[in-house]
C-alpha cells in the first residue's frame, strides 16, 4: 500500500504545481492582455495624431496655395484688362471680355475669403477631433452655403464660355440674316 499512496500524493502534487502554473500563466495572460489593449490604444492615438497632422498640413498647403494663387490672379487680369481696353479700340467687343475679366475679379476677391474661413473652420474641426480625418470624406462634406446672391453669380460666372460661344453663335446668325445690321 505504500506505493499507492505515494502515487497518490506524487499525482496530487503534480496536480497543485499544475493547477499553480495555471493560474500564473493565466494572470500572466490578463496582465499581457490589458498590456496590449494600453498599447494598442496609444498606437491608434498615435496614428489619429498623425493623421489629424496630415490633414491639417494639407489644409494649410490648400489655403497657401489659394492665396499665392489668389494673390498672382489680381495682377494678371488687371494687366489683361488693360490689354483688353486698348484692343477696344480696334475690336469693341474686347470691351465685353473686359467686363468678363472684372466680373470675374470681383468674384473670385468675394468667394476666397469665405472658402478660407471654411477652411480654417475644418481645420479647427480636424484638431479637436469632430471632422473626419481623410480629405476625401472632407471634399464630400456638404459644404456651407455661401450667400445666395454669390452662388448665383459665380454660377453665371462659370457658364460665361457657355453664354459667349451661344452669344457668338446668335450673332452670327444675325450677321447671316440680315448683313446690314453688321454694318450699322
Amino acid at each position: 500500500m505504500f506505493g499507492e499512496n505515494d502515487l497518490v500524493d506524487n499525482l496530487s502534487r503534480d496536480l497543485d504545481r499544475a493547477r499553480g502554473k495555471r493560474d500564473v500563466l493565466a494572470s500572466d495572460v490578463t496582465t499581457l492582455t490589458a498590456q496590449i489593449a494600453e498599447i494598442e490604444a496609444r498606437l491608434s492615438e498615435e496614428k489619429k495624431r498623425r493623421e489629424r497632422n496630415h490633414v491639417l498640413g494639407e489644409i494649410e498647403a490648400i489655403k497657401k496655395r489659394i492665396i499665392q494663387t489668389a494673390s498672382a490672379f489680381a495682377p494678371v487680369v488687371s494687366e489683361l484688362c488693360e490689354a483688353t481696353e486698348m484692343a477696344a479700340a480696334v475690336v469693341p467687343e474686347a470691351r465685353e471680355l473686359n467686363n468678363f475679366l472684372s466680373s470675374v475679379a470681383t468674384e473670385v476677391e468675394t468667394v476666397v475669403d469665405p472658402l478660407l474661413r471654411e477652411l480654417d473652420r475644418r481645420a479647427d474641426a480636424v484638431r479637436v477631433g469632430h471632422a473626419a480625418l481623410d480629405l476625401s470624406c472632407l471634399a464630400n462634406e456638404a459644404p456651407t452655403e455661401l450667400p445666395k446672391d454669390n452662388n448665383d453669380r459665380l454660377l453665371r460666372l462659370l457658364r460665361f464660355p457657355i453664354w459667349l460661344s451661344r452669344s457668338k453663335e446668335v450673332e452670327k446668325r444675325e450677321t447671316a440674316e440680315n448683313p446690314h445690321s453688321a454694318a450699322a
